[in-house]
């Protein structure tokens, strides 16, 4: 095959009028391992998650292998071939928590705990929490999973009369 393996031509992600990407273009050729770096809240991981489709783009499109990936689930997109990581996973699981746990009583948090503990060793749904979606490729990688839990179980210890002092 001839030409870039990736392409990524006017890629854009709007959030409500927030440009968190926009109009992002680059080849990658085979065999070329490429890294994205800038400050946070650059757009990195957001950009990350378009392409792999973790994450429906505003704009732009995204080939590999000379095919528009547009519209594929991440599954399918990480079956042809194509593996993007973004190291944030604790940045984007706070970011999950905190746009959904206002008015959340204790025992929520708890369960969604319990259950997101079991989820990230296997045994067990990914649990009901609006945006967990997104960094459920994580759980391939159990150095991060600290780092996943990390807002659940503060919340939790923080809204429990019996926290661990320490």
């Amino acid at each position: 095959m001839s030409g870039p393996l990736l392409q990524v031509r006017g890629v854009a992600k709007h959030f409500q009028g927030l440009r968190a990407v926009d109009n992002v273009s680059f080849d990658v050729a085979r065999g070329e391992l490429i890294g994205l770096i800038g400050p946070n809240g650059a757009g990195k991981t957001t950009l990350f998650n378009c392409i792999a489709g973790a994450i429906a783009r505003t704009t732009g499109d995204v080939q590999f292998q000379g095919r528009s990936i547009a519209g594929l689930d991440p599954g399918r997109i990480a079956r042809l071939g194509l593996r993007v990581r973004a190291c944030a996973v604790g940045q984007a699981s706070a970011a999950i928590f905190a746009r959904e746990a206002a008015g959340r009583a204790l025992q929520d948090i708890e369960a969604t705990h319990a259950a997101l503990t079991a989820w990230l060793v296997g045994a067990g749904e990914l649990p009901d929490w609006p945006g967990l979606d997104a960094i459920a490729q994580a759980r391939d990688f159990p150095a991060r999973h600290g780092a996943i839990m990390l807002p659940w179980t503060a919340a939790r210890d923080a809204l429990s009369s019996t926290a661990p002092s320490g």
